[in-house]
C-alpha cells in the first residue's frame, strides 16, 4: 500500500529482456536508504517487488522482475535508461496518509492531451479509458503515475488536473509531453462502493 506522495525520482539504468521477465533496473536514491531484496516500491504508480540490490559508484541500484502483463499495461514498456520514475516506499502503519490509499495496481494507461503552464501552476488534461473514468468524481482522487492528485474536471472521455510548482519540479511529469502514457489508479474506495450496491442489488433481485 502507498500514498501517492512520491518520495523522489529514480533513473532507469536498464531494461532488459529476461527468460520469464522484462528486468528493469533503477537506481534510487532516498529510497535506496534500508532497502532490501523483497520490499515493494512504487515505480510510476506500479507496485514492484525488488528482486536484487546492486552498488554502484556509492548508490544502490534496484531490479525487478516485471511480467509481461505489467509490461504490456503500463507506461513502464516506454521507459528507456535515462529515464526519470516516480519513486515511493510503501506505507508504514505508524506513517501519516498524506494523499489517500493507493494500491500500486494499475487499472489503465491515459495520454495527456494538453501539459501547460498557467500562471505559477500547470494543467494536465488526461484522455483516459472508460474503466477509469467510472471512477472519476470532481475533487476526487486519482494516482497519475503514483501521484496522488485532485481531480479538477471530468469530461467526457478524460479529465483536468491542476499541477502545483513543487509538484512539477519533484516528479517525473516534469518529462512528460502531450501524447504520452501515463499510468492511472483510480479511487480505491470508489471501486468497494460500486461491489457493495452491485451485491445489494442483486440480493433485492
Amino acid at each position: 500500500m502507498f500514498t501517492g506522495i512520491v518520495e523522489e525520482t529514480g533513473v532507469v539504468e536498464r531494461v532488459e529482456p529476461g527468460q520469464k521477465s522484462i528486468v528493469l533496473t533503477v537506481r534510487p536514491k532516498l529510497c535506496a536508504q534500508g532497502l532490501k531484496v523483497g520490499d515493494s516500491l512504487a515505480v510510476n504508480g506500479c507496485c514492484l517487488t525488488v528482486v536484487q540490490l546492486a552498488g554502484r559508484a556509492g548508490a544502490k541500484l534496484a531490479r525487478f522482475d516485471l511480467l509481461r502483463e505489467t509490461w504490456e499495461r503500463t507506461n513502464l514498456q516506454h521507459v528507456r535508461p535515462g529515464s526519470l520514475v516516480n519513486v515511493e516506499r510503501s506505507l508504514r502503519a505508524d506513517a501519516r496518509l498524506g494523499g489517500h490509499f493507493v494500491t500500486g495496481h494499475i487499472d489503465g494507461v491515459g495520454r495527456i492531451a494538453k501539459w501547460e503552464r498557467s500562471g505559477q501552476d500547470w494543467v494536465l488534461d488526461v484522455k483516459a479509458p472508460a474503466d477509469v473514468m467510472r471512477y472519476l468524481v470532481f475533487k476526487g482522487s486519482i494516482a497519475v503515475d503514483g501521484i496522488s492528485l485532485t481531480v479538477a474536471a471530468v469530461r467526457k472521455g478524460g479529465f483536468r488536473i491542476w499541477i502545483i510548482p513543487h509538484t512539477w519540479e519533484v516528479t517525473a511529469l516534469r518529462e512528460r509531453q502531450v501524447g504520452d502514457a501515463v499510468n492511472l489508479e483510480a479511487d480505491l474506495v470508489g471501486k468497494y462502493v460500486e461491489q457493495m450496491l452491485r451485491q445489494m442489488d442483486l440480493k433485492r433481485r
